[in-house]
């Protein structure tokens, strides 16, 4: 009869004190200095006089490696990394905007003001102008549009994706100049700065007036 493993799976934790099974380990000490090579036996002694953990580090090593470290405070920083990482990933969006080629001014205005807030933002944005009727056949209208868009917004962004034609639609890509990342970092310092204005405004002493 085939023999099939009706085990669990397979830990991703590293081994620790008494779960490490050689003879001999490469032992690195509690501030990252390199002990050697030696007994299993004396380095659970020399974690025991460190008050701290053996932490398999290296377990395809020959002899694996181990550390002397507080494996509880580890793992707590390694979640708080992680955490913090995942909070800080940025990806990469892409908003729409949708114009036409007559557009008045005061749309125009609207439009580009929301492209500038994506852009701040670390978003790309695609524009689409949209043809319709006898504005088929004046391609060029919507091509200076989005030449004027490019222009008015150069600050923020670059023209990622050149005006091409799709069918009824002209559409053109614009990148930020600043990385996702980046936008996000400034937008939670404005935020914590507007936080420390409202606090300081509000415990900040009343004037008073000296009364004879």
């Amino acid at each position: 009869m085939a023999w099939c493993n009706r085990g669990g799976p397979i830990s991703a934790e590293p081994r620790i004190n008494d779960r490490i099974r050689v003879p001999e380990v490469r032992l690195v000490g509690p501030s990252g200095e390199q002990v050697g090579i030696v007994p299993l036996a004396k380095a659970l002694e020399l974690a025991q006089e460190y008050d701290l953990d053996l932490v398999e580090v290296a377990a395809t090593a020959r002899p694996p490696v181990c550390k002397l470290m507080d494996y509880g405070k580890f793992k707590y920083e390694s979640a708080m990394k992680a955490r913090e990482a995942r909070k800080n990933q940025a990806h990469t969006v892409i908003k729409e905007m949708k114009l036409r080629p007559k557009i008045d001014p005061h749309d125009y205005d609207t439009k580009k003001g929301h492209v500038v807030r994506f852009l701040k933002q670390g978003d790309k944005v695609k524009i689409t102008i949209m043809f319709r009727g006898r504005e088929q056949s004046r391609p060029e209208l919507g091509y200076r549009l989005l030449q004027r868009l490019a222009e008015d917004v150069q600050e923020l962004g670059f023209v990622e994706s050149n005006p091409k034609q799709d069918g009824r639609n002209m559409i053109m890509v614009l990148g930020p100049h600043k990385k996702k990342t980046e936008a996000m970092a400034e937008a939670r310092e404005a935020a914590a700065a507007r936080k420390a204005e409202r606090v300081e405004g509000r415990t900040a002493p009343e004037d008073t007036q000296e009364t004879a």
